[in-house]
């Protein structure tokens, strides 16, 4: 007799190659040294979170009791928090969401399985745009659903939409939009985000059925440049919202966000208590207590961008000065870098040869292309610089 579900023992068995490059990074520091280690594998931002954020903890710690700090707020996170979240949303976009709208999570990673939890069923379709976050696939596989990829425009990382109409059919339920977008950091164009939208409203119409906008927004502050990220639900009406706080505040290990159902989707109310009924079947209730009153008094903030945007500059320059064909990030903290051969993971064993963790896209639906993420310090950076040289010599 199978003990054990086969499914989830392919998922323990065919580790992340983010995690399995992270981990092998860590064993390579106790051996050769933290000097001889480049790791670009982990979306673990370096710089620090606002200072208002740890005063906001200190503050907290010393003027509330523990039942309040640590203990369970309501399963859909705690009335201030989400009224807070509600007003930042409102001030800053011009929108009319309400806290009964909002449901927290632990991370972007957990408000993604909950509304694909709640959403699908077998048969259903899932469009994502390559490239995408791996963990994309296993979220939707879970739920008896099926991802479909759809290549984005070679060029500019920008949604084809010649490829993107042939593959909706009237099984797809919803889209998945990562905008600043990880691994590329391309953000998509107003115009884009109208054309898609007008798009699906069409869609809609041919098929007598809502197709939903799922937007995973853990980057949407990120961005360089002046460039604008427009705020989806209002372009779109049946757009979902997925959000973390682990890169705009810097706080990938704390695990927090939320998901946003506004009213105007159609079928809201039965939408948000499906989440809701998700939270519970997958035991995402109450988030952490500590961190929903942290982001009641944070919400709207950002980290240093000006130190996130000294690192891309750096680095953007110094390997296309090498040589190296790289996608221009407006946004997140990663470089998308093109393999000088075809095949990425072997490129990126070569890197290890010079202590460089480079993470091979072929899981991110791209192959090859390596992602770098450059949230790492400026000082390593520099070091680098030299590894990435003779990792360039070994291919001219």
């Amino acid at each position: 007799m199978n003990r054990v579900n086969d499914q989830m023992k392919k998922y323990g068995t065919n580790r992340s190659v983010i995690r399995d490059l992270f981990e092998y990074g860590n064993q390579l520091r106790k051996e050769a040294g933290p000097d001889h280690v480049f790791d670009f594998s982990l979306g673990n931002p370096n710089v620090p979170a606002p200072e208002k954020v740890n005063e906001t903890i200190r503050e907290l710690l010393a003027s509330h009791d523990d039942i309040y700090l640590h203990g369970y707020t309501s399963a859909q996170g705690d009335p201030n928090t989400r009224q807070a979240i509600a007003d930042d949303l409102n001030k800053r976009f011009g929108c009319d969401v309400k806290k009964e709208n909002l449901y927290i999570t632990c991370g972007a990673a957990a408000s993604l399985k909950i509304i694909l939890t709640a959403l699908y069923q077998d048969g259903d379709e899932v469009i994502a745009f390559t490239p995408y976050f791996p963990e994309y696939k296993v979220f939707t596989e879970t739920t008896g659903a099926k991802l479909v990829e759809v290549s984005s425009d070679p060029d500019t990382f920008q949604i084809d939409f010649g490829l993107l109409e042939r593959a909706i059919t009237p099984h797809t339920k919803s889209l998945i939009i990562n905008s600043p977008n990880n691994p590329s950091g391309v953000v998509y164009t107003e115009e884009n985000i109208k054309k898609l939208a007008a798009l699906l409203n069409e869609k809609e119409k041919e098929y007598g059925h809502p197709v939903y906008m799922i937007t995973d927004e853990p980057y949407r502050e990120l961005v360089y440049d002046d460039i604008k990220v427009p705020f989806i639900p209002n372009y779109y009406k049946n757009t979902i919202v997925c959000y973390s706080y682990s890169k705009s505040l810097a706080l990938p290990g704390e695990r927090i966000g939320y998901v946003l159902v506004p009213e105007a989707v159609d079928q809201s109310s039965d939408i948000y208590a499906a989440v809701c009924g998700a939270g519970r079947a997958l035991g995402y209730v109450c988030a952490p207590s500590l961190m929903q009153h942290v982001i009641e008094k944070c919400t709207g903030l950002v980290s240093d961008l000006n130190e996130y945007k000294e690192k891309r500059d750096l680095l953007y320059n110094a390997l296309t000065d090498m040589g190296f064909s790289c996608i221009h990030p407006d946004g997140a903290f990663y470089l998308f870098v093109k393999s000088p051969v075809a095949d990425a993971g072997a490129f990126s064993e070569k890197a290890k040869e010079f202590g460089l963790l480079l993470v091979p896209a072929d899981s991110f639906g791209t192959p090859g292309f390596v992602r770098i993420a450059y949230c790492v310090s400026t000082d390593m950076i520099r070091r680098s610089l030299p590894a990435f040289e003779k990792l360039a010599a070994c291919y001219k």
